[in-house]
Order: C-alpha cells, then sequence, then structure tokens
C-alpha cells in the first residue's frame, strides 16, 4: 500500500492586485507538511505551475526549496515528483535536480530526445516505493507539452490533442510491459482536459489557458489507476471519472475563485488499484469578500454597506467593490477609501459598471477587469496571441520577464 498527495498550480510569487502574497503561501505550505506527516504520506505529486511566472523570485525560490528540505527532513521516506506547468521555466525548474534528487525528489520539466530525434519515455518514467522499500507505483511524470514535445501524429483532426495522446499512449506501453500485478500505473499532467470545467469569470485561468488546445480525457487509459492533472484552478473529476482529477489550486487566484474549495486529494493505492481518493481541504488564511455580495448597487448603497461592515479578527481580507454608475466619477475611490477607514480590509479593485449602453459596456467592463487579474507577463502574451495567433515564443517571454523586473527594481531603487 502506498499513500500518495496530489496538489497543483502553487503559483508561487503571485501578487494579488499589488498585495504580496508570501504569508499566505507560506500558510498553506505549513499546513500541507502537517498533514503529509499526520496521514503518513508517502509520495507527494505536485502537478504543475509550482511558481506563479517563469523567472521566479528568489524569495519565492526559497520558501519552495525550504518545504522540500523541511518536508523530506521530517519524513524520512517520503518521495516527491514534481512536473512544470506553463507557468514554470522547464529547464529552471529541473536544472537542481542531482541536488533534489539527494532529497528523493524528481523533478520533470524538459522532455528530453534520444539521438534520432525519439522521446526518452525513461525519464519521463518515476518509480514510486512504499514504506517496505518495493516498487509500487510506475508513475508518468510528465510536464506541460509545447510543441515538438509530443509525438507528430498525422491526423485530420486536432493535432495537439492526437499528439499528446500518443505521447501518452506510447508511455503507458511500456510502464505495462515492464509492471508487476501488484504494481500501480500513476499518470502526472498538466493540461487542460475537454470538459474541465472553468468559471465563467476567472480571466486568471482563461489567460493561463489561452489559445491552448483541449486533450480528451480518454487520453488516460483505465489501466492508469490514477491521474493527477493540474493547470485547472478548480477542484473537479474530468468527465466525471473519480481517479481522473484536478486537485485545484490551494488559494484563489481572483475573485472567480473566491467559492472553490481549495484542498488536495489524498489517494491510497493498493494492488495495483485506487482504494480510497478523498479530498482534504485546506483552511483559507485571507478570505476574498465582494461588497455587494450579488450585482453592482449604486454608489450610495456602497458607501452604506462599507461604512457598516463588521470588524474583523484576524487577517484583513481581500476586498472588491462593485458600483454601478450613470457616468464616471472621479472621486469614487477617495469616497470608498474614506468609508474603509478604520476598517481592517484590504481594498483590492473597484469595478465599474454603467446602466448606460449596457452591452457595450459590459464587454468594456469585462476587458477591464480581465486586465485588472492579469499580470503584466499575461497581458503580453494575450496581445502577442491575439496579434499573430500562436503562444509567445520562450525567449521572448524570457526577455520580457527580466525587462519587468528590472524596470520594477529601478522603480524601488527610486523610490527608496
Amino acid at each position: 500500500m502506498i499513500r500518495i498527495l496530489h496538489t497543483a498550480d502553487w503559483h508561487l510569487g503571485q501578487t494579488f492586485f499589488g498585495y504580496d502574497r508570501a504569508e499566505e503561501h507560506k500558510a498553506f505550505l505549513d499546513w500541507l507538511a502537517e498533514e503529509i506527516r499526520q496521514n503518513e504520506i508517502d509520495a507527494l505529486v505536485i502537478a504543475g505551475d509550482v511558481f506563479d511566472v517563469s523567472n521566479p523570485s528568489a524569495a519565492s525560490q526559497r520558501i519552495y526549496y525550504e518545504f522540500i528540505y523541511r518536508v523530506t527532513a521530517e519524513n524520512p521516506k517520503l518521495q516527491i515528483v514534481i512536473v512544470a506547468g506553463n507557468h514554470d521555466s522547464a529547464a529552471r525548474l529541473e536544472a537542481p535536480l542531482p541536488l533534489l534528487q539527494a532529497m528523493r525528489t524528481e523533478v520533470r520539466g524538459v522532455v528530453r530526445k534520444l539521438e534520432g530525434g525519439e522521446i526518452d519515455y525513461d525519464h519521463l518514467t518515476i518509480e514510486l516505493k512504499n514504506r517496505e522499500g518495493e516498487v509500487e507505483v510506475l508513475c508518468m511524470a510528465v510536464p506541460f507539452l509545447r510543441q515538438g514535445d509530443y509525438p507528430v501524429v498525422e491526423t485530420e483532426g486536432n493535432p495537439y490533442m492526437e499528439g499528446v495522446r500518443e505521447l501518452y499512449a506510447r508511455l503507458l506501453q511500456r510502464l505495462w510491459a515492464r509492471r508487476k500485478t501488484n504494481q500501480a500505473i500513476l499518470a502526472v499532467g498538466h493540461l487542460q482536459a475537454t470538459g474541465s470545467e472553468i468559471a465563467e469569470k476567472d480571466y486568471s485561468e482563461r489567460t493561463v489557458i489561452g489559445g491552448l488546445e483541449c486533450v480528451s480525457p480518454d487520453t488516460f487509459s483505465e489501466k492508469i489507476a490514477y491521474t493527477a492533472l493540474g493547470h485547472i484552478h478548480k477542484a473537479q473529476r474530468v468527465s466525471g471519472r473519480e481517479n481522473v482529477r484536478y486537485a485545484g489550486s490551494p488559494i484563489p487566484m481572483s475573485f472567480a475563485e473566491k467559492h472553490y474549495h481549495h484542498g488536495v486529494v489524498m489517494v491510497i493505492l493498493d494492488e495495483g488499484c485506487a482504494v480510497d481518493i478523498r479530498r482534504i481541504e485546506c483552511p483559507q488564511s485571507i478570505p476574498l469578500i465582494s461588497v455587494p455580495g450579488g450585482e453592482a448597487a449604486s454608489p450610495e448603497k456602497i458607501i452604506e454597506i462599507l461604512r457598516d461592515l463588521p470588524e474583523v479578527d484576524g487577517e484583513a481580507p481581500y476586498l472588491e467593490v462593485k458600483v454601478l454608475l450613470e457616468e464616471p466619477e472621479p472621486m469614487l475611490r477617495q469616497e470608498i477609501e474614506e468609508a474603509l477607514a478604520g476598517k481592517k480590509y484590504r481594498l483590492a479593485r473597484i469595478v465599474s459598471a454603467y446602466r448606460q449602453e449596457e452591452r457595450v459596456e459590459k464587454e468594456v467592463d469585462g476587458w477591464k477587469k480581465g486586465l485588472q487579474e492579469m499580470s503584466p507577463l499575461q497581458i503580453a502574451q494575450s496581445a502577442f496571441e491575439k496579434v499573430y495567433q500562436a503562444e509567445m515564443p520562450a525567449d521572448l517571454t524570457d526577455l520580457f520577464q527580466e525587462a519587468y523586473i528590472s524596470a520594477t527594481r529601478k522603480e524601488e531603487e527610486e523610490g527608496e
């Protein structure tokens, strides 16, 4: 028997409307470390998007490495499997692999090729052992796949979908041929499965997915005991299959995610099968509040609600204010801030909706909300995709990130 904890989409280093989230991530990782200890977890699987950007800050990397060191030291038999997501730099994530392997941690970011261009399927295979030291799981550790990472398939259909399906099929064929009767197959991936549920107005998630193709749930054969997925922030079963799941993000990435049940998935595998699958919800250290809770209200009503907001114990919540206007009001933000004076709330954003030209205004408002929830990199990637109908190349992404970080640091230095 082997106990596995499935998590994904940490997005370490993310800022929320200008607020640093390091303490939230630390709180989650402290909770996760305790769950690993209490449940005697044998393997931790992280299905991509460890970091929010491909060039994470030193502080974000420190949080990541300190966590790995801590949990492997506290749990001498714990194994960790990490695959890169589309937000991660595949090469950067995999670079310290020799050091991480000393802490029983395997990272798969790059799809390696053998001489002749054949995919190195052995590199995408990881053996997981039970507490007796026996290999009980053969893990298909597949990172986020970009063009060129998967086999080329002659098809009249979707070349991305068919290519990804073929990669998993070939990998499964190899693992199935070598497995013993009591060994289970575990698949890990970072992708969007067809039919997965995304919040209607979750701009953070839509911009992550961009124009990438979906992958059919049929990609994951019934021979696979459990499939651990990342990429979609809402925890869910894929096509109703109990053993094909998204763990979801551990903390909300946008206000559209404030009602998600964030957490991880614990899976117990025995004799080649998943005998128990259960969700473990994690506590939310900083709540998200929308005022009003439903549709936008008039400025007068909003000010009244804000003045009546109750006192807060603990961490100050993030606050979203939705105002219905007849025309732009330049003093609106100042009035809202005055109504919140002395109250323990973090004003994250003010969303303005207009009565006039309702249809057009809704479209504009939707675009504005999208921009507000997008990082500078996501805005650049979205603009690139609209102009060139293609994903921004990795080298251009890295160049943009370097320029943005350099500019940010310069502003900080000038402000000191």
